[in-house]
């Protein structure tokens, strides 16, 4: 599923028809839960619950790590990334604008507290930053295609440069979200899933079986 980006309602949505039209099939969620959406609190809680019992795998986005990065006192400029609408959804941010302003520090040691409170610091802490079966690896901004997934930590969440120009050679097929696109796309050793959802209204999930092509499931 591509990015959810604080759009709790078309995330349910989006999981009752997966589950409707994709029965059995392990689920894998991009990244990107929160920010620039108005729900990224109800976004992961929901998530953390779905993903409870192994039959559902969050991996981490971009804006799950500067959110952690806020959180420790450190990258304000997520701020300018949406994170003012993650706050909001967990009822801080008094006296924060995109360029911090006095209540800073209380909104970072409030984030801190209350990620830590409902147990998802470490669930996010933990989430990886891929999942491969077969041939077929999902991460959440694509790889460098020159290394090795296993190799890689920032290109997974952050993108490559090469990632749209240079074949992979060890014939993976990567699944990513983080490059908004009109619709889902379906290119040569790559899929990309993000349909912008906060500003489109419709969120995407790809369905890849053996021997089906792939096909694209929205809400």
């Amino acid at each position: 599923m591509g990015d959810v980006h604080g759009c709790d309602h078309l995330l349910e949505r989006l999981i009752d028809k997966l589950e409707a039209e994709a029965l059995g099939l392990p689920i894998v969620f991009v990244g990107d839960y929160v920010d620039r959406g108005e729900a990224s609190a109800a976004v992961l809680r929901r998530l953390k619950t779905f993903c409870a019992d192994g039959k559902a795998t969050c991996l981490r986005g971009n804006h799950e790590e500067m959110m952690l990065d806020f959180a420790q006192g450190k990258y304000p400029r997520w701020l300018r990334h949406g994170g003012l609408q993650t706050l909001s959804s967990f009822g801080l941010g008094a006296g924060v604008s995109e360029t911090g302003g006095p209540g800073l520090e209380a909104a970072q040691a409030g984030l801190a507290e209350v990620l830590e409170a409902e147990g998802l610091l470490d669930w996010i802490k933990d989430m990886p930053r891929q999942w491969q079966s077969g041939n077929v690896a999902v991460t959440h901004a694509g790889a460098d295609p020159a290394r090795p997934l296993d190799a890689q930590s920032n290109s997974l969440t952050n993108g490559h440069p090469d990632f749209f120009s240079t074949p992979r050679s060890d014939g993976t097929w990567i699944i990513h979200g983080h490059y908004i696109r009109d619709t889902a796309e379906v290119a040569p050793g790559r899929i990309a899933i993000d349909t912008g959802a906060f500003a489109t209204g419709r969120l995407t999930a790809v369905v890849v079986a053996a021997g089906e092509d792939p096909r694209f499931i929205e809400a």
